[in-house]
């Protein structure tokens, strides 16, 4: 319904397997085939492109015929195996780029998936390690990645990530989600991340950096005002 009043086109992300929880005892999904039953229905109901994250190799086969764009965490960004396989089921591939990289080496990345025969590639933000415990955005990696010549997403929502700031879990800092994402529009980036929930605080992942419903319809009202009011920029 929100999406709706808007002319964005809207992609559903959510995770069959949150692999790379900070504690064991967090929670991590549903599993592989119960999580790509519910994609699926949430495809065909609602007439969506989906998109999940993968951890192995072995997963790329396997949620192909449900998943329109396989995302690869920000942790894997470099994981050769994963890289080339995802890239076989020749899927639209979205890196998220690792907190601990320059956007220049995402190029060594896009080469990975290219030696499949994929060009079908997006390339994620989600800010950079600031000393430890914390995270900060080079608004400049999203040209530089632009440069590259594939389509650029910026990650709102983990950007705001306080990694391992509670100890057993990750902190954030959810106030400054919508400032990042409308500072990302005048930026030329061609998607934007933003995790949504009817109530962050009772989020199984991820609640510190999580925006409610009811922000959310204001902030794609901001995002559309800002990107009516922009030129294209011209990048050298």
């Amino acid at each position: 319904d929100i999406f709706s009043k808007f002319d964005f086109n809207f992609i559903f992300k959510a995770s069959f397997d949150k692999a790379n929880r900070s504690s064991i005892d967090s929670f991590r999904g549903p599993g592989l085939e119960k999580g790509l039953e519910i994609l699926q229905k949430v495809k065909d109901e609602f007439d969506l492109v989906v998109t999940s994250d993968i951890h192995l190799p072995s997963q790329a086969n396997v949620v192909k015929d449900v998943l329109d764009i396989i995302q690869i965490p920000a942790f894997l960004c470099r994981q050769t195996d994963l890289l080339v396989e995802a890239a076989k089921t020749k899927k639209t591939i979205n890196v998220k780029k690792g907190q601990f990289m320059s956007p220049f080496e995402m190029k060594n990345v896009i080469d990975k998936i290219l030696s499949s025969g994929n060009k079908n590639i997006i390339l994620t933000d989600r800010g950079t390690f600031f000393g430890y415990n914390n995270l900060v955005t080079d608004f400049r990696a999203l040209l530089i990645m632009k440069n590259f010549g594939y389509p650029v997403c910026f990650d709102a929502s983990h950007s705001t990530q306080l990694p391992g700031g509670n100890k057993t879990t990750s902190a954030g800092e959810s106030k400054f989600i919508p400032y990042l994402a409308k500072a990302s529009v005048v930026m030329n980036t061609d998607v934007i991340f933003i995790e949504c929930h009817p109530n962050p605080k009772k989020a199984l992942s991820d609640s510190a950096t999580v925006i409610a419903l009811d922000v959310l319809g204001n902030l794609l009202r901001d995002i559309e005002k800002i990107k009516n009011a922009i030129t294209e920029p011209v990048l050298c």
